[in-house]
């Protein structure tokens, strides 16, 4: 016999249940995604930098594809399969084979508040293609902001008692948050799967595999001595893997459907701080005061974009950073 009582406190329930994953959602995205820039710097202890990323990006991809293919049953299109070549190039091989590059002289803190950035460019390329939104007052002042407080990272030479981050790792960082923000705004306005975990298996096969090429082709590859490789360069690439390009992409989708826009945004805000506190605690960086000024400024920049009010839905899913490690 049905009983209004009884649907009632069902439904009370599944709203809880759901409330929880959504906030184990959000937490595995802000910690796990912030914990990667550690796990790339140990990582790199071993491996050279593009060989680490063409391991991560096409192990991901060749276990995630099949599985995704057989379970969607999607058959990806030649045009789709496309828009996963170039993204993955710009996301993959340039964005995130830039990170690790970079993160050789960068301090992994530093890293992710460069990262960070990817929230202006997407901003920027937005407003530059065909019919884009032009931000207002409020985004542009972030935009300002957010670049003062790259150059406040990069020069003068010794404020607060401190060097400026290498010049050749934040360039890195620049021109691989501009590649991410650039694939990340052609992806949307270009078809795709319409599976999104299908589609970042593609696109990590096809960035795994030019960055293996591009390994190759650099001499990389014949750097790599296994017997030399450390326990836990191995562990941080496992890390990587499961949980970096599975578990966090997996929960990214997921409170994508769930959330606003604007919340999903807020990781951009919360990963630099996981990373310069775990890096402070695992790898013994320091926070100087240029880091400690710049990520304030950086960060504020940040949380101004992701809450600015926007038109309409559609734009406002316009500034939402895909992941600008992963």
């Amino acid at each position: 016999m049905f009983s209004p009582k009884a649907a009632k406190t069902d439904t009370r329930d599944a709203e809880k249940r759901d409330a929880l994953i959504l906030i184990l959602a959000f937490a595995a995205v802000y910690i796990i995604w912030g914990s990667t820039y550690l796990a790339i710097s140990i990582g790199i202890e071993s491996f050279p930098p593009l060989t680490l990323a063409a391991l991560r990006h096409l192990t991901a991809g060749l276990l995630l594809f099949p599985i995704l293919r057989w379970k969607t049953g999607v058959r990806p299109t030649r045009t789709q399969w496309l828009t996963a070549t170039i993204t993955g190039l710009l996301l993959m091989l340039m964005g995130n084979g830039g990170v690790c590059l970079a993160e050789r002289t960068v301090p992994t803190g530093v890293a992710a508040l460069l990262v960070a950035m990817v929230s202006f460019w997407m901003v920027v390329f937005d407003w530059l293609r065909p019919g884009g939104a032009r931000p207002g007052p409020r985004v542009i002042a972030s935009l300002v902001m957010g670049f003062s407080g790259l150059a406040l990272l990069v020069g003068p030479a010794h404020l607060g008692g401190s060097d400026r981050v290498d010049l050749t790792g934040a360039g890195i960082l620049v021109v691989g948050s501009f590649c991410w923000a650039w694939g990340s705004i052609y992806s949307k306005h270009n078809d795709l799967t319409s599976s999104p975990m299908l589609g970042v298996a593609m696109q990590s096969l096809v960035g795994g595999s030019a960055l293996w090429i591009v390994a190759f082709l650099s001499g990389e590859v014949h750097q790599v001595h296994f017997a030399a490789i450390s326990l836990r360069s191995w562990l941080a690439v496992a890390y990587l893997i499961v949980f970096g390009s599975g578990i966090g992409f997996t929960a990214y989708v997921f409170i994508l459907k769930k959330s606003s826009a604007a919340r999903v945004g807020t990781y951009a805000f919360v990963n630099p701080v996981v990373a310069l506190i775990l890096g402070w605690i695992g790898a013994g960086e320091t926070i100087t005061l240029r880091t400690a000024l710049a990520a304030a400024v950086i960060l504020t920049a940040v949380l101004l974009v992701i809450t600015a009010p926007h038109k309409n839905p559609a734009d406002a899913a316009e500034v939402v950073p895909t992941p600008g490690e992963a």
